[in-house]
């Protein structure tokens, strides 16, 4: 069973997860051949994953699913008792308790999210907030992440084009940070610092690169890496999955643009995406604003980084902002 340790000078949890290593690997690379072995994840192998804890149909003319949430077959942690776990002298272990689960986007061996269509990924979206409701009822958990590895470069193993969620029992320490974050800013100005962002965006207009009358994409100001690109709702909301049918709509066409041009100016990068979302049951509506991150995968964290926390960006963000609104498609 996987297990939680607690690094005992940072206040860190690392998850040892040792049958992840048991992953199969699918995934062609930018010169290679995709494999002969069958894909998991296509119509017709429903059998080679666990049972579907979801399944949508986009057209129940066709008969087939267009999007199937299933438990992970190699989780980092598992749905599996309470949450328990000892101390040995100064080193704290708990159990790998949570839950994993893929969300498997499309039926056909799709490789690229951006191929698919404004309606599929609305229906993503919605496979999201489903499953983030369904296991926000099970008090073990305190917060749910959503998120995305595309390409092996940033760390997918199958190809077909998938997400991936998991409930834990803990807040994460970099989650933690940007609530901390916020919080601080709320209790010295009175309002969103993420709301403040918004308005600086869009007053200063250089580093964004879409806007609808709902949300706004932009290049972070103090972005990590190159390309870094943001999606906020510009209504203030804590939480993703309190969203309404008109947020998510737009949030798939956003969504999909958005990766059109990451794909059209980077040549179909690797990269991964998260939403930052309120947890569980921390009452912080007043200053969590959700949003999702994508992280386009063109440079190494390095010594520097790793040894300082800091980041270099080889790339101004007004730079590829305006790149990413070049782009015609």
């Amino acid at each position: 069973m996987p297990e939680f340790r607690k690094d005992p000078v940072v206040d860190r949890w690392v998850i040892l997860a040792a049958d992840r290593a048991k992953r199969p690997q699918h995934h062609a690379g930018k010169n290679e051949p995709a494999g002969t072995d069958p894909c998991p994840f296509c119509a017709g192998n429903e059998t080679m994953t666990p049972p579907a804890v979801l399944t949508y149909n986009l057209d129940p003319n066709i008969g087939t699913w267009s999007v199937r949430v299933v438990p992970n077959k190699y989780p980092a942690v598992v749905d599996e008792g309470g949450w328990t776990g000892h101390s040995d002298s100064i080193y704290q272990t708990m159990n790998g308790l949570g839950v994993h689960e893929v969300v498997i986007e499309a039926p056909e061996h799709v490789v690229n999210m951006g191929t698919l269509n404004e309606r599929q990924l609305e229906q993503i979206l919605h496979a999201y907030r489903d499953r983030i409701v369904q296991l926000q009822n099970d008090q073990r958990w305190r917060s749910i992440l959503v998120y995305k590895n595309h390409g092996a470069e940033a760390g997918a193993t199958l190809e077909h084009t998938h997400s991936q969620l998991i409930a834990l029992p803990v807040v994460p320490r970099a989650i933690q940070e940007e609530i901390d974050g916020a919080k601080k800013y709320h209790d010295a100005y009175g309002g969103c610092v993420y709301c403040a962002i918004i308005d600086q965006e869009i007053g200063a207009q250089s580093r964004i690169v879409a806007e609808t009358g709902r949300f706004i994409v932009f290049c972070p100001y103090a972005a990590r890496f190159p390309y870094e690109t943001w999606i906020l709702p510009k209504q203030h909301a804590p939480r993703f999955e309190y969203g309404s049918k008109e947020d998510y709509i737009g949030l798939a066409r956003s969504l999909r643009e958005t990766l059109i041009r990451l794909n059209c100016r980077l040549e179909n990068p690797p990269f991964n995406y998260l939403i930052r979302s309120n947890p569980l049951d921390e009452i912080t509506d007043p200053y969590c604003h959700w949003h999702m991150e994508i992280l386009p995968k063109l440079s190494q964290v390095a010594g520097f980084e790793w040894g300082s926390g800091a980041y270099i960006n080889s790339v101004a963000p007004e730079d590829a902002a305006r790149h990413l609104r070049e782009v015609i498609f």
